[in-house]
C-alpha cells in the first residue's frame, strides 16, 4: 500500500501468535522465580530446624516469618500464572472471532486480567508493552496505573503472620517446637542430633540468616 496507508500494521492474526508465544515466556520466567523462592525458602527450613535444636526461640520466629513471606509470595506467582492462562485462553477466543468477523473486538476480561499483570515486578516490563499493543489493536481499553494496591499489604501480612508463623513452627519441627517455650535438642522428628560440630558459630549463622533473608527479599522483589 501507499505511504499513507497501513502497510506498517501487524497482520492481526501474526499479532495475537506473537501475543501468545510472549505470554508462554512470561509464564517460564514466573515459573523459575518459584523454584528460586522455593530453593531458598528449603535452606530457611533447614536454618530453622537447626535454630530449634539450639532453643533459639527468636532466630526461629525470624526464620519462619521468612517462610510466611516466601510462601504468600509463591501463592501471588501462582496466582499471576493463572491470569497469564486466561489472557491466553482470550487470544484464542480473538483468533476465533478474526475468522469470522475479520476484526479483533475488545475483551473485559483480558482487560481485567491485563490490569493485574503490568503490577507483577517480575514480569512488568513485558506485561507494560504487551497491554499497549493490545490498546492500540482495540482489545483492551486504557488502563490507570494503580499507585495504592500495595498499601494494604503489610497491614494483612501483619494480621495473618503471627498465626502463620505459629503454623509453620509446628509443621517444620512436626510439633515439637510449637511456640519454642524451650530449647529442643533430639527430641525434633526426623533429625539426628549434630554432636559437638557447632560451636562459636553464632556470628557466622547471623550472616547466614541475613544472607538468607537478602536473597528472599530479592527474589520477591
Amino acid at each position: 500500500m501507499g505511504l499513507f496507508g497501513k502497510s506498517h500494521e501487524k497482520d492481526p492474526k501474526e499479532q495475537v501468535r506473537e501475543w501468545t508465544s510472549q505470554l508462554r515466556k512470561q509464564d517460564r520466567v514466573l515459573d523459575r522465580q518459584i523454584r528460586g523462592i522455593q530453593r531458598e525458602e528449603e535452606k530457611v527450613k533447614r536454618s530453622l530446624k537447626e535454630a530449634a535444636k539450639k532453643g533459639d526461640k527468636d532466630t526461629c520466629r525470624i526464620l519462619a516469618r521468612e517462610m510466611v513471606r516466601s510462601r504468600k509470595a509463591v501463592s501471588k506467582i501462582y496466582t499471576s500464572k493463572a491470569q497469564i492462562n486466561s489472557v491466553s485462553m482470550g487470544m484464542k477466543n480473538q483468533l476465533g472471532v478474526l475468522k469470522v468477523s475479520g476484526a479483533l473486538e475488545k475483551s473485559t476480561e483480558v482487560m481485567k486480567y491485563m490490569q493485574n499483570l503490568v503490577k507483577v515486578p517480575e514480569i512488568q516490563g513485558t506485561m507494560r508493552d504487551l497491554s499497549k499493543e493490545m490498546m492500540k489493536a482495540g482489545i483492551i481499553e486504557e488502563m490507570l496505573d494503580d499507585t495504592f494496591e500495595m498499601m494494604e499489604d503489610d497491614e494483612d501480612l501483619e494480621e495473618e503472620t503471627e498465626a502463620a508463623v505459629e503454623k509453620i513452627l509446628l509443621e517444620v519441627t512436626q510439633g515439637a517446637l510449637g511456640q519454642a517455650p524451650s530449647k529442643v535438642t533430639d527430641e525434633l522428628p526426623g533429625e539426628e542430633v549434630l554432636e559437638g560440630a557447632v560451636g562459636g558459630a553464632e556470628s557466622e549463622e547471623e550472616e547466614d540468616i541475613s544472607a538468607m533473608q537478602s536473597r528472599l527479599a530479592a527474589l520477591r522483589s
